[in-house]
């Protein structure tokens, strides 16, 4: 029998229609057709909704830089050359004279750049982003720079690619830029860009990739690398073995799932305040991250209108927020490098002094391979950078009053935000490690040089650092390599033995050229194959890798092919490392020492590769040290440039 309906009762629910939310809320709708026709009138109407705020315009604190490209009242003809091929593409006259802003999306992925590639995608969702924020969109391709793949060296491209972006945000009529981050190098040379230019700015990184396992093991990206050399030293894995192994640590797009250079040069561009809070540590291919995309171009609109600049949100405060962060999250031993440069371009005092003065002491809290176990998407869960900041806030360890690009404070993004998961990120009074963090080191060998103490291994301080006679500090014999290929030649065959000091030189900006991250030197396979159990010391005046859980003594300067004494170094000579002192000197007399660097002198300096293209050439007469931040020192002269000469010159 079927069911009858009242009078006046719903089709649908049988309720009284003034009763019935169908009717209430549907305008007496009373079939599928009439819903279909509301939906369709709905759909209008958002759209049309969609359009009006689009077309809002928020007072901006200042004139628009573009409308000097595309409102010139002065010259229209001039304003219709600048307009007319973004036409061609279908950009209308009406978007490019609506005296809405013009966003650049800087875009660092390519197929050249794998880490960074996924960001072709995502830059779809900065786009709406922007466009529901009332701005325009307009993408171009950055230099490219692909740390595992580019010879000789990834670090030759930061600087090239910083002073391409540069060119581009002076000389095209952007009112704001998205930066597309990721991959090791491209966050520091976008954010030494921004701050040279000095226009409202905005990183968005691509995001780490998912975990990688081998069977129920976690392998880090990167980090694996130097696992699998070593299982290879010894015999645990043939070569197709070290190949899948390797392998299986990039499971998905994204840059390296470990606290490498990549994940930590994001998350101090959030800690630095040049990101949205919560937004470095999400994985690549998380919906969060797409979502993340659109809000980011949401906000570039809003800082735009706001006026509100990397010198602005880059202060000293901020400098010092980041440095602090870098040590709780056990970051790259590249971040001193690369932070120092973005504080020169940006006119902020900050040297290496800084980083152990201010970084060194503090708690490690995260535990993330390099120098924890567990990866990207572990550290994600448990709370990411904000769950890291709301301990430190806790404990006074930061600025909390810097501002950020949202216009809120980190105290206003952080507070509360605290980790559950405690495996992960631990509280401030129950960390991974208490004193961790940068020590700056300094004696006759060299000037300047760091090392980094959260990867110190229990194995290696019991066998170096606990003398009770001598504590902190430790002598041994040196072996030195003039660069990779000379290491990889003699390391089974040197004389080297458990208590070697292996010490590789002529890799720095000017000796490879670009500081080659190869000071990353395993043990010789016969020591390992009888149960060495922890890494040798070394010294070297390159880079390491920020994956690498190595216990070196970086980026020493003056490098050897600045003559400094590493270059006057032989095999044999006893080396003694005071860490509690900062000291590392060559137990050599001095007037051994000035002899050795007469002799030198004599032969014409430090032997090292000649340039082998015109940008190598040019690099190396640029470049000052690592010590200083491997910038072009001549460039660092530059500040503020969108202040200092708000428009450039007509070109016709």
């Amino acid at each position: 029998m079927t069911a009858q309906t009242t009078k006046g009762a719903c089709n649908t629910c049988s309720t009284h229609t003034e009763q019935c939310e169908h009717h209430t809320n549907g305008n007496n709708v009373t079939d599928i057709e009439d819903y279909r026709t509301e939906l369709s009138t709905l759909r209008a109407r958002t759209k049309e909704l969609e359009e009006q705020l689009s077309n809002l315009q928020t007072q901006s604190s200042k004139p628009l830089r573009s409308a000097q490209w595309l409102n010139r009242p002065d010259d229209l003809a001039m304003s219709a050359l600048y307009a007319d091929r973004y036409m061609n593409y279908g950009l209308t006259a009406e978007e490019l004279l609506s005296g809405k802003p013009i966003i650049g999306i800087a875009q660092s992925g390519s197929d050249l750049a794998p880490c960074n590639q996924y960001h072709t995608t995502l830059a779809k969702r900065v786009r709406e982003g922007i466009r529901t924020a009332g701005g325009i969109a307009i993408e171009f391709p950055t230099h490219p720079i692909q740390e595992s793949s580019r010879r000789p060296t990834a670090t030759l491209d930061r600087n090239l690619s910083y002073l391409g972006l540069v060119e581009l945000l002076y000389a095209y009529p952007f009112d704001g830029v998205v930066l597309l981050t990721g991959c090791d190098k491209t966050t520091p040379a976008m954010l030494m860009a921004a701050a040279t230019m000095n226009i409202p700015s905005i990183c968005l990184n691509v995001g780490p990739m998912l975990n990688g396992y081998d069977k129920k093991s976690l392998i880090g990206s990167g980090t694996v690398v130097w696992k699998a050399r070593e299982m290879h030293a010894t015999g645990e894995l043939d070569d197709t073995g070290v190949f899948d192994l390797v392998t299986k640590g990039t499971p998905s797009v994204g840059h390296c799932n470990t606290m490498g250079t990549a994940s930590t040069m994001n998350a101090l561009a959030e800690a630095l305040g040049m990101a949205l809070p919560g937004s470095a540590a999400i994985p690549a291919p998380y919906r969060e991250r797409a979502q993340c995309a659109y809000k980011t171009g949401v906000q570039i609109v809003e800082m735009v209108h706001a006026d509100r600049k990397p010198s602005d949100i880059m202060t000293r405060e901020a400098f010092e927020n980041a440095i602090i962060v870098n040590t709780a999250i056990g970051g790259s031993t590249n971040a001193p490098i690369h932070l120092c440069a973005v504080a020169k371009h940006i006119g902020v005092k900050l040297d290496l002094d800084d980083w152990d003065r201010i970084g060194h002491g503090l708690p490690l809290l995260l535990n993330m391979q390099p120098a924890g176990e567990w990866l990207g998407e572990e550290y994600y869960r448990a709370g990411g950078l904000q769950a890291i900041q709301a301990e430190l806030l806790d404990q006074g360890r930061l600025h909390g009053d810097a501002l950020t690009a949202n216009g809120k404070t980190v105290k206003d993004n952080v507070a509360g935000k605290h980790s559950w998961d405690r495996r992960t990120i631990k509280e401030y009074d129950k960390p991974m490690m208490k004193d961790a963090g940068f020590l700056h080191i300094s004696g006759n060998l060299f000037d300047s040089a760091i090392m980094k103490t959260s990867v110190i291994s229990d194995e290696f301080r019991q066998a170096f650092l606990e003398n009770p006679d001598d504590p902190n500090a430790f002598e041994c014999k040196a072996v030195v390599f003039d660069g990779p290929e000379d290491y990889h030649k003699r390391i089974e065959t040197a004389d080297i033995d458990d208590r070697t000091i292996l010490v590789m030189r002529g890799v720095g900006p000017l000796g490879y050229p670009g500081a080659a991250e190869v000071v990353n030197m395993t043990a010789p396979g016969r020591l390992l194959k009888a149960g060495l159990k922890y890494s040798l010391p070394c010294i070297g005046d390159g880079r390491q890798s920020g994956t690498s859980g190595s216990p070196s003594i970086l980026n020493a300067s003056p490098e050897a092919a600045a003559n400094g004494n590493l270059a006057i170094l032989r095999d044999g000579d006893v080396l003694r490392v005071d860490l509690t002192k900062r000291k590392v000197n060559m137990l050599i007399l001095q007037h051994e020492i000035d002899e050795r660097r007469a002799e030198l002198m004599a032969k014409g300096g430090y032997k090292s590769v000649e340039s082998h293209t015109p940008y190598q050439d040019f690099f190396r007469r640029e470049v000052g040290p690592l010590s200083q931040g491997m910038v072009f020192e001549r460039a660092t002269r530059f500040q503020r440039v969108a202040q200092r000469f708000p428009i450039p010159r007509d070109n016709h």
